[in-house]
């Protein structure tokens, strides 16, 4: 399985696995042809794969290796596809054209539309998507692999240009070749992916060397250099901080709203962005070893990994194409021996129709429209599954690994608490907390301002002062004010209860001419429906749920009690959480994980299933994800899984009734009693039936368990 199973084992990222991978995430190797490759990258080191994040219109995608590197085609299995330039959907919709007006032509009994022209209809139409597939089956061979999709597909068509049945050969090959596009689609999407995770990476940094600033690429940069970040500007390295103090947003590392305050000596990782001032960075990492290019080849390292899933029809065209060769040759052959007066052109006649029913097209169609089914009634419940196979692994999950922040929380800060002083007024001590707070641009400094609202407009307020990493100082209608945490009324030596420290939420601590006032505390408030999730999940037979944060431990802790959540990790970064996961797949666990940030992407592609949360969401975990909860909330999870099950059962409903008409219908075939409009039947029919089975999923209530 993946990973590690000691969680105290380094993580092995696409570099640490191979050092021939060094470098190998750099934004000049993307070229659109490496990431499009299904192979990898196509940069020299750089050799696993892609996500192939199927879409709806592909059942079960199957990943085959190239067999020879990519340049401006690409290789899907055997299967060449156009040039990236071209329009992918040019031909296949002429082919859709001439089919469909070649249908009405021959209902109408128009009198030019036969022998020749007829023929030379269909055969344009069925030339302009077949000819890849042809050329596909041929090309198999010599490998070896010679019963595939691809021979089936061609035996069957061809079969029905032999005995005349033009427009089903073209149908079939038609519905073939836009499945394979919609694939293609899908492979483009992992490419958008991973260049969104690119650009967080800083592409230039100031250099401070002998009294002069240099702008270099941060790969020139040395150990030990000083770099020189500006506010607003993100870190390209990691380093120490030179300058006394500075406020930076590290949501891209941690996935957290709340800036943290460095003080000097303090690490800074590369990602970050400097908020307040100019500051100084001694650099202790290069370029290639900072905690965001770790995360980014984590992404890529965990997308190779990421299990593959094949299409049930080629498995079964494996066992299936043989014999249904073998059987239409025997339908040719072993009548010589048996009857009488055997004629080879009526044995003949009967092998294509055998060939022609036996043609998989009933099941191409049913598998999918079964998932199609799943789907639309995911999309309506706000939930999008980028791949039909993702149904599937949903519906085997037993592991369900979330984020806190902006997953089973709000994302937002509020005031959860207002804990005034003995001797205290509440409203008071609101209104002069709220009028000096609002001189600030903090996230905590604006929550307290929302939840104080109007009762602090009008109040006076001067010589503020924002004291780096301990709050703020100022007068406030006439009384000296302090709000800050702890370490703010230490720094000025007004003593305060021992309870404040044992506060677990972001704390306020006042303090009002001199004097102990009291403190709010500040929090993320979980969502509305997060414990219902947690609820639902475990009825739903989910046996491990697992919380893991950036956040400091003492409040994931509590959130996870108030949850209903048994464990949970917090104070992590990207690479602890894909530590986590690892040791969990390492265990054999179907695992999903829920997360929201970027600092989520690489879990998110690691895991069997990866969810995000597409309101709150980075675009980056969005889509790198396999499924996203359009409406943000957890409890969705569990219909998610509902769904599943649904499309499971209805998707083997169409199967079954598939193999049972088409056994009948061989029967038939073989024995001279089934005609073209058995065969029809054995294709259109059930695949009509198929269409009704599914839309019963459409209509089905998956809001409650």
């Amino acid at each position: 399985m993946k990973g590690s199973s000691d969680i105290s084992e380094p993580l092995n990222t696409a570099k640490q696995a191979d050092p021939a991978n060094a470098g190998a995430i750099s934004r000049n190797q993307l070229t659109p042809e490496a990431a499009i490759s299904p192979q990898g990258h196509d940069v020299p080191g750089h050799d696993h794969a892609l996500p192939t994040a199927t879409s709806a219109d592909d059942c079960c995608s199957v990943d085959q290796p190239a067999k020879k590197p990519p340049t401006n085609t690409r290789d899907h299995g055997d299967h060449t596809h156009d040039a990236a330039g071209a329009n992918p959907y040019l031909w296949p919709g002429v082919s859709l054209v001439l089919l469909l007006s070649g249908l009405a032509l021959d209902y109408a009994a128009v009198a030019f539309f036969s022998g020749p022209v007829r023929l030379g209809w269909y055969g344009l139409a069925f030339v302009l998507v077949g000819w890849k597939v042809i050329r596909s089956a041929l090309g198999s061979i010599p490998s070896g692999n010679i019963f595939n999709e691809f021979l089936l597909m061609s035996l069957a068509t061809l079969g029905a240009f032999a005995i005349g049945e033009y427009p089903e050969g073209v149908a079939v090959m038609l519905f073939y070749t836009v499945g394979e596009l919609f694939q293609d689609a899908a492979v483009n999407r992992a490419k958008r992916s991973i260049r969104a995770l690119l650009e967080i990476q800083a592409t230039e940094v100031t250099l401070v060397r002998g009294g002069q600033n240099l702008v270099l690429d941060p790969k020139q940069v040395q150990l030990g250099d000083v770099i020189e970040v500006k506010p607003g500007e993100k870190v390209a390295l990691d380093g120490t901080l030179q300058t006394a103090a500075a406020s930076f947003n590290t949501a891209a590392l941690t996935g957290e709203s709340a800036p943290q305050t460095k003080q000097a000596g303090d690490t800074v990782l590369a990602g970050m962005i400097n908020l307040e001032r100019l500051v100084q960075i001694a650099v202790t990492a290069t370029y290639q070893d900072t905690k965001l290019a770790k995360i980014l080849a984590m992404v890529q390292d965990a997308v190779g990994r990421k299990a593959k899933t094949q299409l049930f029809i080629t498995r079964f065209a494996q066992v299936y194409t043989p014999i249904v060769v073998a059987l239409a040759t025997l339908v040719i052959v072993l009548p010589y021996f048996i009857v009488d007066d055997y004629v080879f052109r009526t044995w003949l006649y009967r092998a294509l129709i055998f060939l022609v029913i036996s043609c998989p097209c009933a099941l191409v169609v049913s598998i999918p429209l079964g998932y199609f089914g799943g789907i639309g009634a995911a999309s309506k419940a706000g939930i999008l599954f980028k791949g039909s196979n993702f149904l599937d692994v949903m519906r085997e999950i037993d592991t369900v690994v979330m984020d806190k922040t902006g997953t089973l929380t709000q994302g937002v800060f509020a005031v959860q608490q207002v804990q005034p002083a003995p001797g205290t007024d509440a409203t008071e001590l609101l209104r002069l907390v709220g009028a000096l707070e609002a001189k600030s641009t903090h996230p905590i400094a604006k929550a307290v301002v929302a939840h104080v609202g109007s009762a602090a407009v009008n109040t006076v307020v001067d010589q503020v002062e924002e004291i780096a990493g301990h709050g703020l100082r100022g007068r406030v209608s006439g009384h000296e004010v302090l709000a800050g945490n702890a370490k703010l009324l230490t720094r000025f030596n007004v003593p305060y209860p021992a309870a404040v420290e044992q506060v677990v939420d972001s704390i306020v601590v006042v303090a009002i001419d001199g004097q102990y006032a009291g403190y709010l505390t500040v929090a993320d408030a979980p969502k509305p429906d997060a414990a219902q999730a947690v609820q639902e999940l475990k009825a739903d037979g989910i046996t491990k749920l697992v919380m893991l944060s950036g956040d400091k431990d003492s409040i994931t802790q509590r959130v996870a009690k108030e949850l209903g959540i048994e464990e949970a990790h917090g104070g992590l970064l990207p690479e602890d959480k894909a530590r986590y996961v690892q040791q969990y797949l390492t265990e054999g666990r179907k695992l999903a994980f829920v997360g929201d940030g970027v600092n989520d992407a690489p879990v998110v592609a690691l895991a069997d299933v990866g969810i995000a949360m597409g309101g709150l969401g980075s675009d980056a975990t969005i889509e790198t994800a396999d499924v996203v909860i359009q409406t943000d909330h957890p409890s969705k999870i569990a219909t998610a899984r509902r769904i599943a099950r649904a499309t499971h059962s209805v998707v083997w409903q169409n199967i079954w009734l598939a193999f049972g008409v088409k056994a009948v219908v061989l029967a038939l075939g073989a024995g001279g009693l089934a005609t073209m409009w058995e065969a029809v039947f054995a294709d259109v029919g059930v695949a009509l039936l198929a269409i009704l089975n599914a839309v019963r999923i459409q209509r089905m209530n998956f809001t409650k368990p």
